[in-house]
């Protein structure tokens, strides 16, 4: 175990943490001396004498399963934790550093509980792979860190830190694990996830024997092909169904039709092995894509970029403002992966896209649901949805009625297509 935790500790003394207390991140850091009197970190600030106050992160350098452990942890802690104890998301990471981003829990308890939180952690460091550290302070005393360690089935204090308060990140740290991770750039990098996870997830390889070939799910189609994007009830089904009536053209949908006796039991997984899922349905369409557009034009009922705003809107917490800047690398299109003639996103009034979504009485993705009763990840979703690059997207209102509507959207196709 102590090998898989050696990465993030080579540089512990450089991270920053963060500890999110209601839905607002607080940020502090560690130095390996006192100097003079610090500032208390808002984390600590309403800990009182008798608190006990703990971090676990998740630290495996094998990020399969971390994602598995992480996305279990939380289930785990409530179960066995007293209930008397606080439980907050909590991460680290080196600042503008990709991939350093570790994620665990900060938990809070009182002198009576702390004997069954102690417990529980250090089961959890025997077993499992996860960094624990505790932390005192208070009543005039500075807050330091002591990292705890493993040795000889004997749980010791290894090394003790100050912690002072860190500013706020140029950056959500969020965005530093999304390449890859909660968005796929190349077929190469969400297929090495799947044959990763090929020996605890069985289904993971009757996908990957669906993949087209790299040069099929790249290829240059012959026929114009239009990506139709939106948030659900926003008319995607109607305008796509009507486009292809009117251009003759095949209408296909991501992800694809074969992927569905598996897409429930991958939307059970964790952020990284479900986001893989759906980059790989993306290139099966690519490959559709590519032999029907040798004899029709094609309409596509959602793309690659419905897949990143969803990822990055949802790895990213907060503000528009926390997502990554406009420009940034996270907005690009994917370099091996087919590229369509025209993107049009549909874009509704929040409470017109309700009301219709209450008239089909259909159920609710938990992105959907996220959707409804959360402005800031709409707002998100929207954004990042316009921040894309190459292809960017046309946005359409799809307010008036569906004939209006199609009318527009065949005015862009004919003007960009030459249809």
């Amino acid at each position: 175990m102590a090998r898989q935790i050696m990465s993030p500790l080579s540089r512990w003394s450089s991270r920053i943490f963060s500890v999110v207390l209601d839905g607002v991140p607080s940020y502090f850091t560690i130095q390996e001396k006192q100097r003079g009197e610090e500032e208390v970190p808002r984390v600590f600030s309403k800990v009182q004498k008798h608190d006990r106050c703990y971090s676990l992160l998740v630290c495996s350098e094998d990020r399969i399963k971390r994602a598995k452990f992480y996305a279990q942890l939380k289930d785990k802690l409530l179960r066995h934790l007293p209930p008397e104890c606080d439980l907050s998301p909590m991460s680290s990471f080196l600042p503008n550093v990709k991939d350093s981003l570790v994620k665990g829990y900060f938990l809070k308890g009182n002198s009576e509980t702390s004997d069954p939180i102690e417990r529980l952690l250090s089961e959890l460091i025997r077993h499992d792979p996860v960094l624990v550290c505790s932390y005192f302070g208070g009543d005039g005393q500075p807050w330091t860190q002591h990292m705890w360690s493993h040795a000889e089935s004997l749980m010791e204090m290894a090394k003790t830190y100050y912690v002072v308060p860190s500013e706020e990140p140029e950056y959500h740290p969020s965005t530093l694990n999304i390449i890859n991770s909660d968005v796929f750039y190349s077929l190469d990098e969400a297929c090495d996830v799947f044959k990763k996870c090929g020996d605890i997830i069985p289904e993971a390889m009757s996908v990957l024997e669906l993949l087209p070939s790299r040069e099929a799910a790249r290829n240059k189609p012959d026929f114009p092909v239009i990506i139709i994007e939106g948030l659900d009830a926003t008319g995607k089904t109607t305008l796509t169904e009507s486009l292809r009536d009117t251009l003759g053209a095949t209408l296909l949908r991501s992800p694809p039709q074969c992927l569905s006796p598996w897409r429930a039991r991958f939307d059970q997984e964790p952020p990284l092995i479900r986001r893989a899922f759906y980059a790989l349905g993306n290139y099966i369409t690519a490959g559709q894509i590519g032999q029907e557009a040798m004899k029709t034009p094609v309409i596509v009922d959602r793309f690659w970029h419905s897949t990143a705003a969803y990822a990055i809107a949802t790895a990213v917490s907060g503000p528009v403002c926390n997502l990554p800047p406009e420009g940034s690398e996270m907005y690009r299109w994917p370099s091996d992966l087919l590229h369509p003639s025209l993107v049009v996103v549909l874009t509704l009034d929040p409470e017109e896209r309700k009301r219709r979504l209450r008239n089909r009485g259909q159920v609710k993705t938990d992105e959907e649901q996220e959707l409804d009763h959360n402005q800031l990840f709409r707002l998100r979703v929207e954004e990042a949805y316009r921040r894309i690059s190459g292809p960017a997207c046309v946005t359409v209102d799809a307010s008036p009625s569906a004939d209006q509507v199609l009318q527009q959207v065949l005015l862009l196709i004919r003007g960009k297509c030459h249809l």
